[in-house]
């Protein structure tokens, strides 16, 4: 039901990808939503600013969900993820380019530091374990948005 979260599934998905693709909600382009998935790549193993966005009580049941098969719901909207910002990359290839290196960071990071957890504001602090699950979902999520693949 989501995506497998290897590189090369993943690029080749991202492959299909035209920079004047329009999403079937929400208002990000299709180089942003590349850049935004590389965001929170970062989000699982780089040091951030964030700060947890819901109640202690509710973290296992966050956590929970991540492990179900329900879908990431449509227009969801994070204060911490504001998909309006403005690009950074000079181009989709280039946006690609910069997930790929991020992934492969990220998976090095992990391999080294298997113990590691990292707060995601919606979600408590997560393992790698639960941060590649949470990709798989989120990355499915968008790739629906943006007809990448069917849901």
């Amino acid at each position: 039901m989501f995506i497998e979260t290897d590189l090369n599934s993943i690029i080749e998905t991202l492959s299909k990808l035209n920079p004047l693709d329009k999403p079937e909600w929400g208002s990000m382009s299709a180089q942003r939503m590349v850049e935004h998935l590389t965001d929170t790549v970062y989000l699982s193993f780089k040091e951030h600013s964030f700060k947890l966005q819901l109640p202690n009580d509710k973290i296992e049941r966050a956590q929970k969900f991540i492990l179900t098969s329900y879908s990431l719901p449509k227009n969801f909207q994070a204060a911490f993820a504001n998909g309006n910002n403005s690009i950074r990359n000079n181009s989709l290839e280039d946006a690609i380019i910069e997930f790929e290196e991020s992934w492969m960071e990220m998976i090095h990071f992990f391999k080294k530091n298997p113990d590691h957890k990292s707060l995601h504001p919606h979600f408590g602090d997560l393992n790698s374990e639960l941060w590649l699950k949470l990709h798989s979902k989120h990355f499915t999520h968008h790739f629906i948005q943006f007809n990448l693949i069917k849901q």
